[in-house]
């Protein structure tokens, strides 16, 4: 098992963590409507999915 020799002082410890922050997701516009929506992700509003429409929606 493992042992550290050292203990890490809390700068260490938290400059070794400073890449560890949450990135907001990234959107992007509908082909179809052109609303809003996550990559790889069926389009919430119109139901389009890679060109072709997936879920009917009623309008």
């Amino acid at each position: 098992m493992a042992v550290p020799r050292n203990r890490l002082s809390n700068a260490r410890k938290n400059s070794k963590r400073a890449h560890h922050a949450k990135v907001p997701k990234q959107g992007t516009k509908c082909p179809n409507c052109g609303a809003a929506k996550l990559p790889h992700v069926l389009c919430p509003s119109c139901g389009f999915y890679a060109g072709r429409a997936v879920v009917a929606k009623a309008q």
